[in-house]
């Protein structure tokens, strides 16, 4: 029996829950926790899901008995896809934007779901970073068209939590208000969920300010509080994330994450 798991694939499972089928969902280069979840929801209740890594689009649904490659950045993820492009899926080609998921992380994250790949500002020296991040190519396009986003933290703790961020490249709610994102006439539905390795975060109705959706096994509200810079808003009733069942954590070990990416 595998009763144990990481807090990595309690974030998949929470992902891969909340994906429908029939949704493309797209993954972009480094993000071993959302490329689990696609796999995860597409095994388990999404056979007519579409899996979009780095320009490959498969539907691994009648192979699922066979190995498959680790991660995007392997280069056998090709064998299985439909249709592969190097320069991945023109953005100008997509016809049903409203169906399409996509995953983000970010250096930054503030109260109201805006995320900064950009970079960290050198204190007293504007014209410098103090980090350079990976950037923020195909982001704005794809948060800002997509029908929802997951916005996936590495960590949750007051630098990547902050007031606000030092540079935009997605933006989620912008200063807040429901209406934020069509004040500016942005199609899409902007970003559903925070997932952090303390616990689930979404966004309040109207102001859009972030919100403890639940808190992990074994974690505290003041924990998750206290790792945060600015104030969240908090439900009278707090959840707890459900843990991964016996089936989603065998899936993952068995049928996706054999080398334990996600165990590390």
């Amino acid at each position: 029996m595998t009763t144990s798991y990481s807090t990595k694939e309690l974030m998949a499972c929470v992902i891969a829950r909340d994906l429908k089928d029939g949704e493309d969902l797209q993954v972009g280069f480094g993000l071993p926790v959302p490329e689990v979840a696609t796999r995860l929801a597409h095994l388990n209740h999404g056979p007519n899901m579409n899996l979009i890594f780095l320009g490959a689009k498969m539907n691994i649904w009648e192979n699922q008995n066979s190995p498959l490659p680790e991660f995007s950045w392997d280069n056998r993820v090709v064998r299985w896809s439909e249709s592969y492009s190097d320069k991945g899926h023109r953005f100008d080609s997509i016809r049903k934007w409203s169906k399409r998921v996509f995953f983000i992380s970010g250096l930054q994250i503030d109260q109201f779901g805006n995320t900064n790949l950009i970079g960290l500002k050198r204190e007293n020296d504007l014209n410098r970073f103090e980090l350079r991040g990976p950037g923020s190519i195909g982001v704005p396009t794809l948060t800002s068209h997509v029908g929802r986003y997951y916005i996936v933290a590495n960590r949750h703790d007051t630098k990547t939590f902050v007031k606000k961020c030092d540079f935009i490249s997605a933006f989620g709610w912008g200063d807040g208000g429901h209406d934020a994102r069509t004040r500016l006439a942005l199609p899409g539905g902007g970003p559903k969920f925070c997932i952090t390795p303390l616990a689930v975060l979404d966004f309040e109705e109207r102001s859009k300010a972030m919100r403890i959706h639940s808190v992990h096994p074994g974690v505290s509200l003041q924990q998750v509080l206290a790792n945060t810079d600015f104030e969240l808003v908090v439900p009278k009733c707090i959840k707890e994330t459900k843990p991964p069942t016996q089936k989603e954590i065998l899936t993952i070990r068995n049928k996706i994450d054999l080398k334990g990416s996600l165990r590390d």
